[in-house]
């Protein structure tokens, strides 16, 4: 009785699902040709090209430090829309903490064009890796200075005051903002070690200014014309810093370009500067840098 039992589970079990197992097998019979098909390993399609932005596709134009780096963004981001605007091309700004960081971008052609300093950009026709291509004119002139500060509540009131205090640089390439007060220290007999209880570099004249402002440092020396731009931006300046020594005029800091740029690139370069100020969008840029217009280098100013 147990036997026929499970002969008539087995018979109703085929009954039910032995249509289901035909039509399964039918379906894979049929659609043969929709299956997957091998992969053969020797023949497989190679992938599309990763789409790379080509060197060309964007200017690079880097700015050294002068600046801190949100003050470099304020100050240029309208001049990088009108290049952008002239050329035809993406404009990425580049910057480096240091100034010898840019100056071996441009030895290794990594940017269109720069902004330097100028101990930078003598330090960088030493080293035949960039040419200079306009100068900004700044209040009519062309020159620029260092100028020793120092708070204006404070007792000093010449540079030979700061012996024995603490006292800013900005950057080992800085023409007003190191080697100029390294060659008031050299006439002296001195070093920074000698001469002074402590030094900083700070990497940027707007934090030289600063640091003397709050009293962080007892002085600085720093670019005149952006001691002066600082103190348009902010009245109060005045009042908390004063000058006790100034320079006599150096080249103003330059715009150079990768001493092997092709030669299409820097005309077009040349002529974007020297025109800017015929438009009024590229007036307003150089309003916001403190510029009038970019003139044609006088290289005579940049031999010392």
């Amino acid at each position: 009785m147990k036997g026929n039992k499970q002969t008539v589970i087995l018979f109703l079990w085929l009954l039910l699902f032995l249509p289901v197992l035909l039509t399964g097998c039918e379906s894979e019979k049929v659609g043969d040709s929709k299956l997957p098909s091998v992969v053969q390993l020797d023949k497989l399609d190679p992938l599309p090209p990763r789409k790379v932005v080509s060197h060309d596709d964007v200017v690079r134009v880097a700015v050294a430090a002068i600046l801190s780096p949100a003050g470099t963004i304020d100050s240029y981001t309208p001049l990088m829309r009108y290049i952008e605007k002239v050329v035809g091309k993406p404009v990425k700004l580049v910057q480096r903490k240091t100034y010898q960081e840019i100056n071996e971008l441009l030895s290794r052609g990594s940017v269109d064009v720069a902004f330097v300093c100028t101990g930078a950009y003598i330090e960088g026709i030493k080293k035949d890796i960039m040419s200079i291509l306009v100068v900004p004119e700044i209040n009519g002139r062309l020159t620029y200075q260092s100028f020793i500060i120092v708070k204006a509540d404070s007792p000093y009131q010449s540079f030979e005051d700061l012996r024995g205090e603490i006292f800013a640089f900005t950057d080992p390439m800085s023409n007003t903002g190191y080697f100029y007060p390294l060659s008031l220290l050299k006439r002296k007999g001195e070093t920074p070690e000698s001469y002074f209880k402590r030094t900083i570099f700070t990497y940027s004249h707007d934090h030289s200014i600063n640091a003397v402002a709050d009293g962080v440092t007892d002085g600085a020396s720093v670019d005149n014309l952006i001691l002066a731009h600082a103190r348009q931006r902010d009245t109060g300046l005045s009042e908390r810093i004063r000058v006790i020594w100034e320079s006599e005029e150096f080249g103003i800091p330059p715009v150079v370009v990768p001493k092997q740029l092709g030669e299409e690139k820097r005309r077009m370069f040349e002529t974007l500067f020297l025109d800017i100020h015929n438009h009024e969008e590229g007036r307003w840029a150089l309003e916001s840098l403190g510029i009038e217009k970019f003139v044609k280098p006088d290289l005579a100013l940049y031999n010392f």
